[in-house]
């Protein structure tokens, strides 16, 4: 029996894609760059797994004493976890009481734009909704 798992980023079958895919046009040394620090923080399975736990938090935002039980690691393990997501910028921390509690960063695509701009500047709806945030019409398309 095999122990990986797939991951769905995206539904992709939805319809339309909301962003030029990464295929289309190649990425700048300037935007790898400041991507590469993100990835690398996500390579590593139990980071990859707070970052989904604290992306997925029903309140926007979870306790350290909500994640830590999650994992058969130390406190201090996961800590040194939640500080690689914090320098990659994917999470921020809040400090209460003796307590921390955590919520997407700045660089994490929970708090990040639905569709990022064509090399045109013109956005495209990926037709989610998106609590919060400001939405493209969906394109219309001519015959």
């Amino acid at each position: 029996m095999s122990k990986q798992a797939g991951l769905a980023l995206a539904d992709v079958s939805a319809g339309e894609a909301c962003c030029q895919p990464i295929s289309e046009q190649r990425v700048s040394a300037e935007t790898a760059a400041a991507l590469a620090p993100a990835f690398k923080a996500l390579g590593d399975p139990v980071r990859l797994q707070l970052m989904s736990m604290i992306a997925s938090a029903p309140d926007g935002e979870i306790c350290v004493c909500e994640l830590t039980p999650a994992f058969t690691l130390s406190g201090p393990t996961i800590s040194h976890h939640l500080k690689t997501l914090r320098d990659a910028g994917l999470v921020d921390a809040e400090r209460r009481g003796t307590w921390v509690y955590y919520r997407p960063g700045p660089r994490s695509s929970a708090s990040s734009p639905p569709c990022s701009p064509r090399p045109d500047g013109s956005r495209r709806s990926c037709g989610r909704a998106h609590p919060g945030r400001r939405h493209a019409a969906r394109e219309s398309r001519s015959p």
